[in-house]
């Protein structure tokens, strides 16, 4: 194990566990207070940027340029010690965390406080086949591995039988989960294959087959259930398949079993080249070597001022935690269970807050205050110029809908300079078209050297006449 000589030397180091939403404003926040302190904010995440995930359906789609939809730690938090790397424990007594970096290389660093802020990821069920055959829109690497073997699959389809199975196979698009991220992947989705079947000839539309699998009795929980039946409507108007109270069973081999709920009657089975896996997200289990309390859900039990709490649910000195990993009571009484639903608007002013309060509990006045937030809507892109939600109770839906959808991400993507790529993205897409260029050799980048450099075998002797 290294030793974190190599860093600030500084006992006034707060150490933020995660730069998602809630580790990149609270870093944004507390990093020139706390340098005029004598102090240094660290951030610690695997990956050297965060990622505006409301976004990524719109990158699998491409409407928007995938780096455009994250912001690079190094350059937004000049004041920050930056850590590519993870926290695998944290021992608060002794006020140290351990890191590893890349290659197993491992190291102690200490800190005088510690904000827990490691997310959440994609929750799974144990279902045969799943892990081999899905792919989840957590990150953005799996938004342009999506995009990318859609347009491959469309292409490679086009060169097999009409009618033949694995033409069949290739065009069909299955996604589970009927939440906001399902329903605007899917939809995104099927705009966008839609657009790229009708540049080929040799295909057409009616082969396309999507299929949304929902194990409730409706989509989208959070509008209204006259909008959510007018989105199911919609998405059915264009050929995709919506199937409630249906669950995947198995996906081994690459053929989708599906089961009606709650019996788990046998519904149908079928072969398809694409599985899309968005059934919610779970604390990240990264949180369970912390050593604080978790509720049974996984998450970090917490006060309403972002303290993390102890086992007798008392606030512990210099722990502080927020976002999706978090157990963060709601005051409005609107949360599920009577705690913060998991979504980037509370992530977000739970930082702004939680740094508030570190630097007054640390620095100021020792007055922490409590997060109290009342949810102002939700807003959910269908495609271009489609849309549906619910803003200040206000039901919005089609045009009025994509147009909420937009200006509200537009202006919730963290930094100016990340809003001007975005809307340059939208810019110009609204006046060049939709793009349905694919990149299908990401996933296999050395392909093309490897066929290069590989010996080139001598050529076939020519038999003697000629044959």
């Amino acid at each position: 194990m290294l030793t974190s000589q190599k860093f600030s030397d500084t006992p006034s180091r707060v150490l933020v566990v995660g730069g998602g939403y809630v580790g990149l404003y609270v870093a944004l926040k507390l990093q020139k207070k706390v340098a005029a302190r004598g102090g240094i904010v660290t951030l610690v995440d695997p990956r050297p940027y965060m990622t505006y995930q409301p976004l990524l359906p719109e990158v699998a789609s491409g409407s928007v340029e995938a780096r455009h939809v994250v912001v690079p730690h190094r350059r937004h938090l000049p004041r920050t010690e930056v850590v590519t790397g993870t926290v695998t424990a944290i021992d608060h007594d002794r006020r140290t965390a351990t890191v590893e970096a890349s290659e197993g290389t491992s190291f102690e660093l200490p800190y005088r406080d510690v904000v827990v802020a490691a997310g959440a990821v994609t929750r799974t069920f144990p279902v045969p086949g799943l892990a081999e055959h899905g792919i989840g829109l957590k990150t953005v690497e799996e938004a342009l591995t999506l995009r990318n073997g859609v347009l491959e699959r469309i292409e490679h389809a086009s060169l097999l039988p009409p009618g033949s199975p694995e033409r069949a196979r290739a065009l069909t698009v299955v996604g589970v989960g009927g939440g906001f991220a399902g329903i605007e992947a899917i939809a995104e989705l099927e705009d966008m294959a839609r657009h790229a079947v009708a540049a080929n000839p040799r295909l057409d539309r009616a082969e396309l087959r999507f299929v949304l699998v929902e194990a409730m009795g409706r989509v989208m929980p959070e509008v209204t259930e006259q909008q959510a039946g007018w989105v199911v409507e919609h998405l059915r108007s264009r050929g995709v398949e919506v199937l409630l109270n249906t669950s995947l069973a198995s996906a081994v081999d690459g053929v989708v079993e599906l089961v009606a709920m709650p019996d788990r009657t046998p519904v149908q089975s079928f072969p398809a080249d694409t599985l899309l896996w968005t059934a919610g997200v779970q604390a990240a289990p990264a949180a369970r070597h912390f050593g604080f309390p978790l509720d049974p859900r996984g998450r970090i039990t917490a006060d309403a001022t972002l303290r993390i709490l102890d086992a007798e649910d008392r606030p512990v000195e210099g722990a502080w935690t927020a976002g999706d990993v978090a157990a963060v009571p709601d005051l409005t009484g609107g949360g599920v269970g009577g705690y913060c639903v998991p979504n980037a608007q509370h992530a977000v002013r739970q930082a702004k807050h939680l740094a508030a309060n570190l630097y007054s509990a640390r620095f100021g006045t020792g007055r922490l205050e409590e997060y109290e937030h009342h949810h102002l809507g939700v807003v959910a892109g269908l495609g271009k110029h489609r849309g549906v939600g619910r803003v200040l109770g206000l039901e919005l839906k089609g045009a009025p809908a994509w147009l909420a959808h937009r200006g509200y991400h537009g202006a919730a993507v963290p930094t100016w300079e990340r809003k001007l790529r975005v809307l340059a993205d939208w810019s110009l897409g609204a006046a060049l078209g939709r793009d349905t260029t694919g990149t299908s050799d990401v996933a296999a980048p050395y392909r093309a050297f490897r066929s290069a450099a590989a010996p080139v075998p001598p050529p076939a002797e020519t038999v003697a006449g000629g044959h």
